[in-house]
């Protein structure tokens, strides 16, 4: 299997990439970033670009691959609405675009958020903004899973980018046990997210088209020594249960 990575260099994508670096059935990963990473797998290569409104430049790069797992985002903290719209919405559309040109066997797993508007017509603008992007993308002729998780604690040593996410983990990561004992459909892990996406890959659209952090870490535990995680295994005694086909694949209506 191939698959291309957006963001492996976020919080999540570092988990995204290495749940493919440690699954045996994936062969071949493409990171696309702005920057290298700072340590590379040898089964992982890199596309290095600029503009992520135009993939033209890097389009042959990104051409027959299984999967793409778009991880790339900002918080919308201290952004306008149009330069929130601008990361989140033209970069995830231009790079779907891109990589599933001429691809209708493509899965592609956007990370989106707990609290997306799909309505696109709500007061808090990062969800009007996420909703939409969401929309768009389900309408897309390939296979599209969208991600909505909620906490996320990362693990493996893993840290956010972003300062003031940092500081937070440091502060609330003691009080991880607890959230999962008390709320374990709203948190997640960067692991649970990672094996996921790969798990997402192998249903080949047979899977939910939004999953919750629930959704997530039911497919997240699903994990094979041999290799990829299959879909029969969804249905095997122990694996998760109530993974179904969910009706919102068919975009809202504006």
């Amino acid at each position: 299997m191939r698959v291309i990575i957006f963001g492996a260099t976020g919080m999540v994508g570092q988990g995204v990439l290495r749940a493919c670096v440690e699954d045996r059935g994936i062969d071949e990963i493409l990171v696309v970033g702005r920057t290298p990473l700072n340590r590379r797998p040898a089964k992982v290569r890199e596309t290095i670009h600029r503009d992520f409104t135009d993939f033209t430049a890097v389009q042959k790069d990104l051409a027959g691959f299984d999967a793409c797992f778009f991880c790339l985002g900002a918080s919308s903290a201290g952004l306008s609405e149009e330069e929130y719209t601008r990361i989140t919405y033209d970069y995830t559309l231009a790079a779907a675009r891109a990589v599933g040109a001429d691809n209708p066997s493509l899965t592609f797993a956007y990370l989106s958020g707990a609290g997306a508007d799909s309505t696109e017509v709500g007061r808090i603008m990062w969800a009007r903004v996420k909703g939409r992007t969401e929309n768009e993308l389900l309408a897309m002729p390939f296979h599209v899973a969208v991600f909505r998780p909620g906490y996320i604690q990362p693990r493996g040593g893993i840290v956010s980018r972003t300062p003031a996410y940092r500081r937070l983990y440091r502060l609330t990561s003691w009080l991880y046990p607890l959230l999962r004992r008390l709320a374990p459909g709203h948190v997640t892990t960067t692991e649970h997210i990672g094996r996921a996406m790969i798990a997402v890959m192998a249903l080949r659209g047979d899977g939910p088209a939004l999953l919750s952090s629930r959704d997530i870490n039911r497919l997240g535990a699903i994990d094979r020594p041999d290799g990829i995680n299959r879909p029969d295994d969804i249905n095997k005694p122990g694996a998760p249960e109530g993974v179904t086909p969910s009706p919102a694949r068919t975009p809202c209506a504006r």
